[in-house]
């Protein structure tokens, strides 16, 4: 067995001895400016490193999308296993990140307040998660490297810079341009040219204006006397990330944001002005260099709007008792549609809007998309013991964006087809331009419905209150997601209420459908039967086509085509006998088509074709198999045999386990059971 000391000592790397050494450098002025000269990039603005920090890890092009939409990898959390990836939300991400590059470049943004605006659990904190995160690992990496300084005191100590700011703001006003120029000589184009904007903060203005007495004036040996550190991006140790989340109004300080007076020093400096007697911890104080998150950004007292709004178009704060101090930081808030609505309307509020841009973070309206959100959660790896069925969280999915759409003003279209057609699939009479012309029509949509959490929250409960079943299915998911409509505290409206329980009906008819045709397709599976029943088909549409006879293999006499064969197959695809003879001749050219291209015909390179055989033959098997027998409790051994191959397809070819399998089997069943009484009391 290994030893403790063994264990540590295999854990360990020198990899990560060589990068604390890194993230911990600690050197002299004139070394930073040689730093800057190699790579200018780390003297960049909070914005530009934001920006580049998302451009690092990639785009992709969406396949199947014409639009060509651009993706960013960033958003795919690649660092942390996808925990906190953004599904879809492609075109909002786009005009987040447009935001950053446009601030980079110092048109504008960058004097702004971001604000993610959306209903509750549209990934609005997830962003603001992934963002933060990523600066702090991307300040660890070379591209990401930023340094501070701090002053050396009598007794060998170093007093850090509060708020980290760039060492190239220690140089005085009258010879940045100078340096600049020197900096940015043969910069490449493409890079940012160093600018140096603001000033230290207080407490290193004290030191500075200290230590410029004590040389005499000489800035040189000012600088001189700084050491320069590289620091790494931390919301735990509160370097360069900061948040704030408003707590109830009559406990607001807007100390909280801009740093406070340490009282136990004012005795030992003498005065609330001095620098040395000030914490300089406020959130605006720690995210210099960084980002500020405003969790509910619109609940802030009035009294904060003012630091909020001087912080994003000056880039100043105000600490009590001080001159107003620069700050570098990005700014972003979130918060939901009701108080939105209240910014709109509140008048004293206008300076806010003018210098917020909003972004839509809506909830997803792709299926796609949507199931990816659960199956992130609920997997084989993670849900241990119990088998999650085929189309259990499909279904799931596809109740939840059917809460977000709106009713389709084509007429003619449901709001399940509308789902279908922003998924991808195809209808007859509907192009590309008709899907984009209704998500014109839409402009609210994916701005109300049901959350992913309350989906989740209904998943987790099925898998807890079923503990017999080694199996989560469909039914018990929308039992669960019925049952928790009623108590919904977002949903204060009966007649929504009423409209979610129809669509959860309409979920279960489209998933009675879907397993319908999975029986039907496993019953059919008999490759031998199909090939036979196709070849047979073939026969005939060439015999009808050429005007020729058929020779009956039986017999060995020559028979008429056999019109009710291939009418009993062309009827399972809904090919009317109107176009029966086109359709007849377009399988006649394709076969034709294959044989001069040196191949030989197969029905499985025909979907339609193959659909409609699968079709007749299911028809065909169905009653010898006796399906309609699973619903009593007798079934006999031949029935059982053929049971059991059926199931082991379903297994085999869809993701059932055994007991899945046998649920499928038998609802399906009760169907045909049901449909049998029908016909038989007509």
């Amino acid at each position: 067995m290994t030893s403790g000391h063994e264990l540590l000592q295999k854990l360990a790397s020198k990899s990560e001895y060589e990068n604390f050494r890194q993230e911990t450098w600690q050197g002299s002025f004139a070394d930073y400016l040689d730093l800057v000269r190699e790579n200018p990039g780390i003297a960049r603005s909070a914005w530009q490193r934001m920006y580049d920090m998302i451009i690092q890890e990639g785009t992709y092009e969406l396949e199947g999308n014409r639009e060509k939409l651009t993706r960013y990898r960033f958003f795919d959390d690649p660092h942390n296993d996808g925990q906190d990836a953004i599904f879809g939300l492609t075109r909002p991400l786009i005009e987040l990140v447009n935001v950053f590059k446009s601030a980079a470049l110092k048109y504008g943004a960058e004097r702004r307040v971001l604000l993610l605006h959306g209903p509750v659990g549209s990934s609005k904190s997830t962003i603001a998660r992934l963002l933060k995160r990523g600066l702090q690992r991307y300040s660890r990496t070379d591209a990401g490297a930023l340094y501070s300084f701090g002053w050396k005191e009598d007794d060998g100590s170093i007093t850090w810079d509060p708020m980290n700011g760039d060492p190239l703001l220690l140089i005085p006003m009258n010879h940045r341009e100078a340096l600049c120029a020197e900096l940015n000589a043969g910069i490449d184009s493409s890079k940012y040219e160093i600018e140096i904007t603001g000033d230290i903060c207080p407490l290193s203005r004290f030191y500075f204006q200290e230590r410029l007495r004590e040389f005499d004036g000489d800035w040189t040996k000012v600088v001189e006397s700084v050491v320069i550190r590289r620091i790494v991006l931390s919301e735990q140790d509160r370097i360069g990330i900061g948040t704030f989340q408003p707590k109830d109004e009559k406990n607001q300080d807007s100390t909280e944001l801009t740093g406070d007076i340490n009282y136990r020093k004012i005795a030992e400096y003498g005065s609330e002005s001095d620098p040395r007697a000030f914490n300089f911890d406020g959130e605006f104080n720690v995210a210099n260099r960084g980002m500020i998150e405003f969790i509910e950004v619109l609940k802030l007292d009035v009294a904060f709007l003012y630091d909020l709004l001087g912080a994003s178009q000056e880039h100043k704060i105000k600490p009590k008792k001080f001159a107003q101090t620069d700050i570098d930081t990005v700014i972003i808030g979130h918060t939901n549609e009701p108080e939105f609505r209240k910014l709109q309307s509140n008048e004293f509020m206008e300076a806010l809007r003018d210098r917020t841009i909003k972004i839509d973070i809506p909830y997803v309206t792709k299926l796609s998309e949507e199931i990816r959100i659960y199956e992130k959660d609920y997997n084989q790896r993670r849900v241990r013991g119990k088998h999650i069925a085929p189309h259990t969280l499909e279904t799931a999915a596809m109740w939840a964006v059917l809460t977000r759409l709106e009713e389709p003003k084509h007429h003619g279209l449901s709001v399940l087809q509308k789902m279908k057609l922003y998924n991808g699939k195809t209808l007859p009479g509907f192009t590309y331009e008709n899907v984009k012309q209704l998500r014109k029509e839409a402009k609210s949509e994916g701005m109300h419905g049901i959350s992913p959490r309350f989906v989740q929250d209904k998943i987790s409960n099925a898998l807890v209150v079923n503990p017999h079943s080694t199996c989560l299915n469909p039914f018990m998911v929308l039992n669960e997601l019925e049952e928790g409509l009623k108590h919904h505290s977002l949903i204060s409206n009966e007649e929504v209420r009423e409209y979610y329980r129809h669509l959860i009906s309409m979920v279960k008819e489209e998933y009675t459908d879907l397993v319908k045709n999975e029986v039907q397709r496993a019953i059919a599976a008999d490759e031998e039967a199909l090939t036979r029943l196709c070849g047979n088909y073939i026969d005939n549409v060439k015999a009808y086509t050429q005007k020729e006879k058929v020779k009956n293999k039986f017999t060995g006499q020559d028979e008429e085509p056999d019109e009710r064969l291939m009418r009993s197959i062309e009827e399972r695809i809904d090919i009317p006998e109107s176009r029966m003879d086109d359709f007849r001749r377009e399988i006649m050219n394709y076969i034709g088509a294959l044989s001069l291209d040196g191949r030989s015909f197969n029905y499985k390179t025909n979907e339609r074709l193959q659909k409609a055989l699968e079709m007749k033959l299911f028809e065909d098997q169905k009653d010898t198999i006796k399906l309609t027998s699973m619903v009593s409790n007798v079934v006999d051994t031949e029935t059982q045999e053929k049971i059991d191959i059926v199931k082991s397809r379903l297994i085999r070819n869809y993701g059932y386990d055994d007991e899945s399998a046998t649920d499928v089997l038998q609802y399906v069943a009760s169907i045909f059971a049901r449909g049998d009484a029908k016909s038989e009391s007509k």
